[in-house]
């Protein structure tokens, strides 16, 4: 299946990294979709009259890593499994075919609104934040959280195909391969079986990659890989508010 889905994305138009850097969408709308990784090939067909793909360095399905930061008493994922509307999430975000990582302050309101604002580290894993060294004043004064109580958590590891359509109006991510590690247990999950897509747009408005997703029957779910992460890889966390979603998961990807 990946050997198709390789000659698709080498069909399409590419988009170069530089050019990408002015369709960042920092401040903006999102929302996820999740579907078996089988129908990938199909939606990438339909996608490619409407869609450039980023390419850098000759690589359409690039490997990134994250590690979440959170307290001891994962207090980041608790405001998200009681329902809060407005929460954040700090992570470190390396690009590993590029050799970049970024802290980073994800804050997400309750208009639905997510914001992010990161800095360069040269870290892409650390054991604690005292290993930010001074990085951590930029957690200081953007963090809801005290940093000195901040600990690693969730790692994870998934390949990344990057679509921007035509009109430059909208951001497609398409995450396989995710694989997932805690701190705390010592867990590893992998899903190899499922996609995660997400739709960044800067506001509401029509959405070409939302028709073929109608067309292919995909419906919209929210999906938090920390959250859902967490979920898989420790045992001791409570998680009445994903179960439903972690049953309709398992339907898809069966």
């Amino acid at each position: 299946m990946y050997n198709r889905i390789s000659n698709i994305l080498n069909e399409m138009s590419p988009i170069t990294l530089e050019e990408m850097r002015n369709i960042r969408l920092m401040d903006r709308i999102d929302s996820k979709f999740v579907a078996p990784v089988s129908v990938l090939p199909l939606l990438l067909e339909k996608a490619t009259p409407f869609f450039k793909v980023q390419v850098n360095n000759g690589v359409s399905l690039a490997p990134y890593s994250t590690q979440y930061l959170d307290t001891p008493h994962l207090d980041m994922f608790v405001v998200h499994q009681n329902g809060k509307l407005n929460r954040q999430k700090l992570r470190i975000r390396s690009y590993v075919e590029v050799g970049q990582s970024f802290l980073e302050v994800k804050n997400k309101n309750n208009k639905g609104r997510t914001k992010k604002i990161r800095v360069p580290i040269s870290q892409t894993h650390i054991q604690s934040v005292e290993d930010l060294n001074d990085d951590r004043l930029f957690l200081a004064e953007n963090s809801d959280f005290e940093v000195n109580t901040l600990i690693p958590s969730l790692s994870n590891e998934f390949n990344r195909i990057t679509l921007v359509n035509n009109r430059k109006t909208e951001r497609i991510t398409i995450d396989v391969n995710l694989s997932f590690y805690h701190a705390f247990s010592n867990k590893e999950v992998s899903m190899e079986n499922l996609m995660i897509l997400e739709l960044k747009q800067d506001g509401w408005q029509h959405s070409d990659f939302r028709d073929i997703l109608m067309d292919l029957r995909i419906k919209q779910m929210a999906f938090s890989k920390y959250c859902m992460g967490t979920v898989l890889t420790n045992p001791d966390v409570k998680y009445n508010r994903f179960k439903r979603r972690w049953t309709l998961i398992n339907k898809l990807i069966q």
